[in-house]
């Protein structure tokens, strides 16, 4: 798991093309690692868990995270979304997806939770829990751990019209326009140099749709951009928990 720290640009690369780099791998990686332990979870189309994946493709602990999410892809009772961040875009090759926005997001999430850095490849799962993303059996009990909170409000489509029923609190209604088909990367520099690396579920927009303040509200759909799929995100605070989401 490679950790950026709210500190110096020339410190940071330093520490990761550097000891970070050398460090052992966590417990249950490597090539002696025991299978990945799957968790059976009785998931629910209606209200499906959001798997947000931080990863970059300069990365080199990030390609078996991203396989992992990518066998998410087809499962109708989650979301899963595959976020490109900035930070190690100076290690030799920039990732072809990242945009600051999405850097300022998991900034977000590690804010609330009080931690002091970001890291890649990281999942945030409802955006309440943070798993390292290699880690395929606690982030299956992530998602079991996030099935029942699905709740109050509802997501209704008609056309181009979104609306959040009534519920309690107040929220960001976010819309995500991914790229649902398997995207091979050829990366040609860096740590991931000679490696061809298949994304899917690439993020490429996230937009703010407005405010929903516990009473049913309508917002608008913008268009979609052509082969994108989308979803809608109702998020509480910044990097909150996402109290509903919904496929469109």
């Amino acid at each position: 798991m490679r950790a950026i720290l709210a500190a110096s640009t020339a410190l940071l690369l330093a520490a990761c093309s550097g000891a970070t780099a050398s460090s052992p791998a966590p417990a249950g990686e490597g090539a002696n690692a025991p299978a990945p332990t799957r968790v059976a979870v009785a998931g629910d189309a209606a209200h499906p868990v959001v798997v947000e994946l931080y990863q970059s493709q300069g990365c080199s602990s990030c390609p078996p995270a991203i396989k992992v999410v990518n066998r998410l892809a087809d499962r109708a009772d989650v979301i899963p979304l595959t976020f490109a961040v900035t930070y190690w875009d100076q290690l030799g090759w920039k990732d072809s997806f990242a945009t600051p926005a999405f850097t300022a997001r998991q900034w977000d999430y590690a804010h609330t939770a009080g931690r002091s850095q970001v890291a890649t490849p990281q999942v945030i799962v409802n955006g309440r829990d943070a798993v390292l993303g290699s880690r395929e059996g606690e982030l299956n009990q992530a998602i079991a751990r996030n099935v029942n909170k699905a709740g109050p409000p509802e997501i209704a489509v008609a056309g181009n019209q979104v609306t959040v029923g009534a519920g309690k609190g107040s929220a960001t209604v976010w819309v995500v326009r991914y790229d649902p088909r398997t995207i091979n990367v050829s990366i040609n520099a860096g740590e991931n140099g000679g490696r061809t690396i298949p994304h899917r579920n690439v993020v490429r927009d996230l937009t703010s749709l407005g405010q929903w303040q516990g009473k049913s509200a309508s917002f608008t759909l913008p268009s979609a951009p052509a082969g994108l799929a989308t979803a809608v995100l109702v998020q509480q605070g910044k990097g909150g928990p996402i109290v509903a989401a919904r496929k469109i």
